[in-house]
């Protein structure tokens, strides 16, 4: 039997080791390939919205994942929601957001969802697609977006430890919800460190998406 290809889509080198270790613990079957564009994370950084010309990339990418044979695509980086979702409706796979399998199983759990997210240009279309999946799910959703400062320069700097101290003392402060999310690939190495400080389900989107995608390829 042949082995799924799943193309992961980066922006950033950083969410490239969370999303290999789910691969390993949760579908070593799948030959997952890495496409890096690192240009786009600062790009999108200097720009209020996703521009047409971002757009365009985000497009080209899925499109080229589709040429070299992948079962399906997997976008890592959170900032690029209707940008993937135009691309989604080019090519004949799955192409998957980010955190859409994660908001799923969120919005399941219960209507009070907080998101610890780390990287503030993808906050706005995060919390627009949670609301897109709680209208699908249970309109009475809602989410709790919190920032975690200095997090995200920790990892990019190599400090791994400051980072995962960071994201669970932000969790540790959170009130009563049903579900913690972990809104980036990339913040996805704090999940054992949020675990540690809380009794709430914590949710991170490798794994929510792996699980979803083996669904879609009919792997389970």
């Amino acid at each position: 039997m042949n082995r799924p290809r799943i193309a992961l889509i980066h922006a950033t080198p950083i969410a490239i080791d969370p999303i290999k270790a789910a691969f390993a613990s949760n579908w070593p079957e799948a030959e997952p390939v890495n496409i890096l564009e690192d240009s786009l994370s600062p790009d999108r950084a200097k720009v209020a919205d996703i521009t047409d010309a971002l757009t365009d990339r985000i497009v080209a990418l899925t499109q080229y994942a589709r040429m070299i044979g992948s079962d399906a695509v997997l976008f890592t980086c959170s900032a690029f929601g209707r940008a993937i979702e135009q691309a989604a409706r080019t090519v004949d796979i799955p192409v998957l957001k980010p955190n859409e399998a994660m908001f799923e199983q969120a919005i399941r759990r219960g209507g009070r969802t907080a998101m610890l997210y780390t990287f503030p240009p993808a906050r706005e279309g995060m919390e627009e697609e949670f609301r897109e999946e709680a209208a699908r799910i249970d309109p009475s959703a809602s989410i709790q977006s919190i920032l975690v400062g200095g997090a995200i320069e920790a990892v990019r700097a190599g400090d791994v430890e400051t980072h995962n101290r960071l994201v669970a003392e932000a969790a540790s402060k959170l009130g009563d919800v049903d579900a913690i999310t972990l809104a980036h690939f990339s913040t996805a190495r704090a999940l054992t460190s949020v675990k540690a400080v809380t009794s709430r389900p914590v949710l991170s989107s490798p794994d929510a998406a792996i699980a979803k995608l083996r669904g879609l390829l009919g792997a389970e």
